[in-house]
C-alpha cells in the first residue's frame, strides 16, 4: 500500500466524549500490519487513554494534524475546526437531517471535505458493520436494573461510569437478586445482544412471547420481541419483513397486551419515523398499564416511546414521566414511569467500548479504507466528497443548503 498518514483527533464536542477510534495497542498493531501506515495522535487531556499511554507504544503525539491524509474521531468535528480538502471519519449525525448539524454538513461541502460516516458503513445487505451498539446494550440494561433497584429500594449498585472496568460492572451485577419480575426486550441487533449479555450475567430465564403474556413465574424472566411480534399489517396480510422495512406506515402496533404484563421495558430496536409508536400516551393512562420503568436505549425523542421527552445524562440518568400530566416528574415517584434515556451510554465504559469499536473497524473496515474497497464499504459510507453530496445522499441537498 502507498504511504498514509492517519491522525486521531481530540474530541471537541460538548459534553466531552472520552472514547477513541483505536487504543494505543491497536494503533501499534495497525502500524505493524500495514507497511506504509503512520499513525499520529493529537494531544488531549480528556480521552480515556492518556497521551503517555500512546507514547509508550511509540505513537507520535502532535498538535497539528494538517499534514495527515485521513483524520478520525468519534463525535462530530466542529464546523470551524474542519481542515479543507481532508478525508474524515466520524459519526456526523446528519443522515436524518438533524437540525443541530445542518451547519456542519454545509461546512463539509464548502471546504471540499470527504466525509465517511461510521453509521453508514454497511455490507451488501445494508447491515451496519461497526458501532458502539453492543456496549450501549450492556450498559443500558445495567442502568435499567440499577433504576429498578432504586425505585423499589431493593438493592444498591454502583453507577456504570464509576466502575473501574467491565469486570467490576459484572461484580456489581452478581450481587443483585431480582424479584419475580417480567422484563421485556425489543430488538434483535447488536444493541439487543448487548442487553442479553447483561441479563445473562443475572442468570435470568428467557421465555417466549406467549409464555410472557399468559404465564406467571416465581423468578425473574425476560422475553425478546422482534418487530413481527408487535406490528401487524393493516390489511391483515401475513408478516413480510422486507415490506415492513419498506412501508412501515402500512402497519399497526399490537404492543398493548405486553404493557399489561411487563415490569421493566428495555428498548433496543431500530425505529423508522413512519412506523407507529409501540404504545401511545393515552394508553399509558390506562389502569392496567403495568410498566414501571423504561430503559430506552433507542432514545428517539418523539419516537417509538412516547414518554421519552428528553435525553437524560450520565450524571442524572433517570427522570419520571407522569402519564396523567404527560410531563416530566421526579425519577422514582410511584405516580410516574421511571425513564432511563441516556444517549451516550458507551461513554460510561469508554476504554472497553473503544477497544470493541476499534477491533470491529480493524477487522471489517480497515482493509477497504487502506488497500482495496472492492466490497464498496467505504463508497457506501461516503456522504460527501469534492464539495458535493454523493448519489445516495442527494436527499440531503436542501438540508445542506440550509432549507
Amino acid at each position: 500500500m502507498q504511504k498514509v498518514r492517519l491522525g486521531i483527533l481530540k474530541e471537541e464536542k460538548n459534553p466531552p466524549d472520552k472514547r477513541v477510534p483505536f487504543s494505543p495497542l491497536q494503533c501499534s498493531e495497525l502500524i505493524r500490519s500495514y507497511p506504509g501506515l503512520e499513525i499520529v495522535v493529537q494531544r488531549s487531556p480528556l480521552r480515556c487513554y492518556l497521551d503517555s499511554e500512546y507514547a509508550s507504544f511509540g505513537i507520535q503525539l502532535v498538535d497539528d494534524l494538517s499534514d495527515c491524509d485521513i483524520l478520525m474521531c468519534i463525535k462530530e468535528v466542529p464546523a470551524d475546526k474542519l481542515i479543507a480538502g481532508k478525508k474524515y471519519l466520524f459519526f456526523s449525525h446528519t443522515i436524518k437531517k438533524q437540525p443541530h448539524n445542518q451547519k456542519l454538513l454545509k461546512a463539509i461541502l464548502s471546504k471540499n471535505v470527504t466525509l465517511i460516516d461510521y453509521e453508514c458503513l454497511t455490507d451488501h445487505e445494508h447491515n451496519r458493520v461497526i458501532g458502539f451498539g453492543r456496549y450501549a446494550g450492556i450498559i443500558g440494561a445495567y442502568n435499567g436494573v440499577l433504576g429498578y433497584g432504586k425505585r423499589y429500594n431493593l438493592f444498591n449498585m454502583k453507577p456504570a461510569n464509576q466502575c473501574r472496568d467491565r469486570s467490576e460492572l459484572e461484580e456489581e451485577l452478581s450481587r443483585v437478586r431480582l424479584p419475580n419480575m417480567k422484563i421485556l426486550l425489543t430488538g434483535g441487533g447488536r444493541v439487543a445482544n448487548g442487553v442479553i449479555e447483561t441479563l445473562g450475567i443475572l442468570k435470568i430465564r428467557k421465555v417466549t412471547p406467549y409464555e410472557f403474556l399468559h404465564c406467571s413465574y416465581r423468578e425473574p424472566v425476560y422475553c425478546q420481541l422482534h418487530s413481527k411480534d408487535y406490528y401487524h399489517a393493516k390489511d391483515g396480510s401475513s408478516w413480510n419483513l422486507k415490506d415492513f422495512y419498506t412501508h412501515p406506515e402500512n402497519y399497526v402496533s399490537t404492543f398493548l397486551p405486553y404493557t399489561k404484563e411487563c415490569d421493566l421495558l428495555i428498548t433496543a430496536h431500530y425505529w423508522d419515523g413512519k412506523a407507529p409508536q409501540l404504545f401511545t400516551k393515552d394508553q399509558m393512562k390506562l389502569p392496567d398499564f403495568h410498566i414501571s420503568e423504561i430503559a430506552d436505549i433507542t432514545c428517539d425523542i418523539g419516537g417509538s416511546i412516547p414518554s421519552t421527552l428528553k435525553a437524560s445524562s450520565i450524571p442524572e440518568p433517570f427522570y419520571g414521566y407522569n402519564p396523567l400530566t404527560e410531563q416530566i416528574d421526579i425519577p422514582f415517584s410511584k405516580n410516574a414511569t421511571t425513564i432511563m434515556a441516556v444517549d451516550n451510554l458507551p461513554c460510561e465504559l469508554p476504554r472497553e467500548s473503544s477497544e470493541d469499536f476499534g477491533k470491529e473497524f480493524i477487522d471489517r473496515v480497515m482493509p477497504s479504507l487502506l488497500v482495496d474497497d472492492k466490497d464498496g464499504i467505504i463508497k457506501r459510507a461516503t456522504i460527501a466528497t469534492g464539495g458535493k453530496l454523493t448519489a445516495p445522499y442527494l436527499y440531503l441537498s436542501d438540508y445542506a443548503e440550509g432549507k
